[in-house]
């Protein structure tokens, strides 16, 4: 496995904070390639060797985003102890930034949809649901699934756009218990 320059390195994590921090200032279709380019200070070649355009950028960023929470569920299957492992509103505090500018950005409905269908994935693949006895029975699973994953995606929402008014573990155990009583 060959080892990526350290400045290039460096060139993406800049880039990748200029966005960020852009977007917290302004609305993310009024942000330039240029801008992003001078904050981070790099040129645009530097820029357009790695990425397409700014959407581009930003799906990248997004992506990353994901396979990382991607990373938790799965160390989360491997122990089956939250407590061992990183919960997503600890994944979610510790880049504060950029999820609260993502969501307060045009890049928002995006993200929404990227992170709904994640949710949707990760409670087919390893969350209790049973449509073929008790409360749930006759449901759907797809209108189950849609319902739930909107629900939590749009708790996440709420959270950031209050400014995270309960730790992460206030906010894992809350949404665990809800799902408790209604799965």
């Amino acid at each position: 496995m060959s080892q990526v320059d350290r400045r290039i390195l460096k060139s993406q994590k800049a880039i990748k904070k200029a966005v960020t921090e852009l977007m917290s200032e302004k609305r993310f279709d009024q942000i330039t390639v240029q801008d992003i380019v001078d904050r981070a200070d790099v040129s645009r070649k530097t820029f357009y060797l790695r990425y397409l355009d700014k959407f581009d950028l930003l799906d990248k960023l997004i992506e990353e985003h994901i396979n990382e929470m991607q990373k938790i569920c799965e160390s989360a299957s491997e122990t089956d102890d939250l407590a061992e492992g990183m919960t997503w509103f600890e994944y979610f505090e510790d880049n504060y930034s950029f999820f609260s500018a993502l969501l307060d950005s045009k890049g928002a409905p995006f993200f929404r949809s990227r992170l709904l269908n994640f949710v949707i994935e990760d409670m087919k693949n390893g969350w209790d649901i049973n449509i073929k006895e008790g409360k749930n029975q006759g449901l759907n699973e797809d209108v189950l699934l849609q319902f739930f994953g909107a629900a939590y995606v749009q708790v996440v929402e709420w959270w950031f756009t209050n400014e995270m008014p309960y730790p992460p573990h206030v906010m894992e155990e809350q949404i665990e218990i809800l799902l408790e009583r209604n799965l």
